[in-house]
């Protein structure tokens, strides 16, 4: 019989008395559009990640798109990008009317996108890469940065997966030029919606923070303690404001993330020992030598195996999982209205993958149960 309430989710929120209490805050100061706990977060994820400006917004979605706004994408401008990723990531270079051109990734077992396939895609009509940190594991971001700099082109990473996680002896999210962060429900800072962009340039910052508000010279805030009595549109803006609420508790969620992150660490260690017994199993990322926050847990099948069959086999059993992720050029839309991409390595991934469950919270019972369903189905 089907289980509709899965036993074990493929994620959960990390979440205790001090998001009640963050949220209780805000109410009790009867301001809930953009100002202190914002402004609050913004400064303390800057000195997290060590940039000179963070700018909270309603969405890592939005971040994207404005981070394509500020270095110049445009109508009749490309924007090399991976297609193993979310349709966010290349939706955003539509929103700027860029064109995304996808590239493929490293190889089975790095899922980044691959530096040798963005030089091969680079064109007189390229404006910026998109990288994005699959899983929080960070692309090869010396060569792609090398890259970029012979080239001139800026650098976007999409850190949604990434807070927490190091390249080298550096965070991801503070090597681009710009990075995008998400606080959907199911990340490493979760707050429902939300997001954040983090830079060192003071030019795309000032811009960022000027659009992200209707092109407003004024914040609501600003009038509302008679520091400002009107206000001058000087930009064609955006309504891509976070609120407090989300605010307050992101605030809350980076205080965790550091612990959150070691958790998930320790939950992969026993994964890979459950399931390295195995052999039609492959894990991903098994040679990489940096500290990654787990943001997921992805497998990758055998070309043998039924993964939907496997799939519905955990649901019956009470886990959920999922698929990270279906490549985005082979989604209808993007055929219906794109040149169509090859990209090999990144559609074999997107038919053998599976996402086990993976959340700060998760219990060594837990792991322990979805490995032994794992090998109940393959002895059958």
């Amino acid at each position: 019989m089907n289980n509709p309430n899965p036993v074990i989710p493929l994620f959960d929120l990390n979440y205790g008395s001090e998001e009640e209490e963050a949220v209780l805050r805000v109410l009790r100061s009867k301001w809930l559009t953009m100002g202190p706990e914002t402004e609050a977060l913004e400064h303390e994820f800057a000195e997290y990640f060590k940039v000179k400006h963070a700018i909270a917004v309603s969405s890592c979605t939005t971040a994207l798109h404005l981070a394509n706004l500020a270095v110049g994408v445009k109508q009749g401008n490309e924007v090399i990008c991976p297609s193993l990723t979310f349709v966010a990531t290349s939706n955003s270079i539509l929103y700027a009317n860029g064109t995304p051109v996808f590239a493929d990734v490293v190889s089975l077992d790095d899922w980044t996108i691959s530096p040798a396939e963005i030089e091969s895609k680079i064109s007189s009509r390229t404006t910026a890469i998109i990288v994005m940190h699959y899983g929080g594991f960070a692309c090869q971001m010396d060569e792609i940065i090398e890259i970029a700099k012979r080239y001139k082109i800026p650098v976007i990473e999409d850190a949604a997966h990434a807070p927490g996680s190091f390249y080298k002896d550096r965070l991801l999210g503070a090597i681009g030029d710009i990075s995008c962060f998400s606080f959907f429900s199911n990340k490493n800072i979760s707050t429902g919606e939300g997001g954040i962009l983090c830079t060192n340039n003071d030019e795309y910052a000032k811009y960022i923070k000027k659009i992200r508000s209707h092109g407003m010279t004024s914040a609501t805030l600003d009038r509302h303690l008679g520091h400002a009595y009107s206000y001058d549109v000087t930009d064609l803006g955006y309504n891509y404001r976070v609120d407090e609420i989300h605010a307050a508790l992101a605030r809350c969620q980076l205080k965790k993330l550091s612990t959150g992150n070691e958790r998930r660490r320790l939950a992969a260690i026993r994964y890979k020992d459950a399931l390295s017994k195995i052999d039609k199993i492959k894990i991903p990322f098994g040679n990489y030598c940096f500290l990654a926050n787990y943001h997921i847990f992805p497998i990758l099948l055998d070309k043998s195996i039924d993964r939907h069959g496997l799939m519905v086999f955990l649901r019956n059993k009470g886990i959920q999982t999922s698929i990270h992720y279906p490549p985005v050029q082979m989604f209808s839309y993007y055929r219906e209205n794109y040149k169509t991409t090859m990209l090999p390595i990144t559609e074999e991934i997107g038919r053998r993958e599976v996402t086990l469950p993976m959340f700060p919270t998760i219990t060594d019972g837990q792991i322990c149960f979805i490995s032994e369903n794992i090998m109940e189905f393959f002895q059958k």
